[in-house]
């Protein structure tokens, strides 16, 4: 019961997390994901852990006076990416 209630506290607190970047662009924030702009429908995506073990980190980018300008979300790493496989040539 421990586990759905932490799930269901982690779902309530990425749909606040949300719902700023919501406003934030109704404001005139940027929001982008892996360099670039995306829907609303697929900012979920921030939220991600990877198999290789990347996750999404915020960057909060303001303008030369003070203000927010872009809020950029990209691939990040606790360690070194895995190596890519080489193809096989057989």
């Amino acid at each position: 019961m421990a586990k759905a209630k932490e799930k269901s506290n982690e779902k309530r607190e990425q749909r606040l997390y949300l719902n700023d970047l919501k406003r934030y662009k109704r404001n005139g924030v940027r929001i982008k994901v892996d360099g670039k702009e995306c829907p609303e429908a697929e900012w979920y995506r921030i939220f991600e852990m990877g198999e290789d073990g990347f996750f999404y980190m915020g960057d909060y980018v303001g303008s030369e006076d003070g203000h927010l300008e872009e809020i950029r979300f990209d691939k990040v790493y606790y360690s070194d990416p895995p190596p890519k496989k080489e193809e096989d040539d057989t």
